[in-house]
């Protein structure tokens, strides 16, 4: 069973950056897709970002295009989301995902997923 352990999430003001990260404890972590996730109080998990095994593809929410990037370093076990320009909407708790399938978007698909990082952006 893959074990995620997220970090990087804070209170940052509108406008800011931050960069979530996500190191994985599997032998095999260049075989998963990886995903990132979010959950706003009071509302469902939704699919963020996520990344083929090599890197490629990736795919991200309409909502965050132009403004996140995920990536990953398969030699650190890491997966990364590079968190820009950030609106106070983008508040949640970010779940890091791991997928032992093919390239997939889908939350049901994700099979281990870490505790979440919160992540407040003020106005």
């Amino acid at each position: 069973q893959v074990q995620l352990v997220e970090s990087g999430g804070g209170l940052v003001q509108a406008g800011g950056s931050l960069r979530l990260s996500c190191v994985a404890s599997t032998r095999t972590f260049s075989s998963y897709t990886m995903g990132w996730f979010r959950q706003a109080p009071g509302k469902e998990r939704e699919f963020v970002a996520a990344i083929g095994w090599s890197g490629r593809p990736t795919s991200h929410v309409d909502s965050v295009k132009g403004r996140f990037t995920i990536s990953r370093d398969n030699a650190k076990n890491t997966v990364y989301l590079q968190m820009n320009s950030l609106k106070p909407e983008d508040t949640a708790v970010y779940y890091c995902a791991a997928a032992p399938f093919s390239f997939t978007t889908v939350r049901t698909q994700y099979s281990a997923w870490g505790q979440g990082t919160q992540v407040t952006v003020s106005s």
